[in-house]
């Protein structure tokens, strides 16, 4: 069967306001105790004019945008990203994706460590799409990067005992 997914597809935009409940609390999170992301005093004497999100919340987000798109069973196998503009409390991040590369990905699997006869074999044929994510604010380009994410196809079928 033909995915449904095609090199060039966009994905819809996702708009997220960026507050300072989840700056900090994706900071706490991800055990970035930085105190330019919890703390507007300390920001502003290190030179930004307020308290800024981590790389580490900007991944979360790329990655949930990604699942969002692609449903529960998608995997996400490699996101890269790197960081422009930093997103301060009040901006609205806008992440937006385009579909690059699309390829067949073997999921197979197999116990080769017996002896024993392997009675079944779980093989899954999968899609494994390469989706270009962009992210920007009110003052620029904030995150660029690429995801990895395999989805089982439609149609695959799992065999087994």
């Amino acid at each position: 069967m033909t995915p449904p997914y095609r090199v060039g597809d966009e994905l819809p935009p996702l708009e997220i306001p960026v507050t300072r409940t989840l700056i900090v609390a994706g900071a706490i999170a991800s055990r970035d105790y930085q105190d330019v992301h919890h703390d507007a005093a300390s920001a502003r004497e290190k030179g930004s004019p307020d308290i800024f999100m981590n790389i580490l919340t900007t991944n979360g987000l790329v990655g949930r945008y990604i699942t969002d798109h692609f449903g529960p069973t998608a995997v996400l196998r490699k996101v890269a990203i790197r960081l422009g503009a930093p997103n301060y409390p009040g901006d609205v991040l806008r992440l937006t994706g385009r579909i690059t590369e699309l390829r067949t990905a073997d999921t197979s699997s197999a116990d080769t460590s017996s002896d024993e006869v392997v009675d079944a074999v779980e093989a899954i044929e999968a899609i494994e799409a390469v989706v270009q994510v962009t992210g920007g604010n009110g003052i620029g380009r904030h995150v660029t990067g690429t995801v990895a994410v395999t989805l089982p196809e439609p149609s695959a079928k799992r065999t087994g005992a």
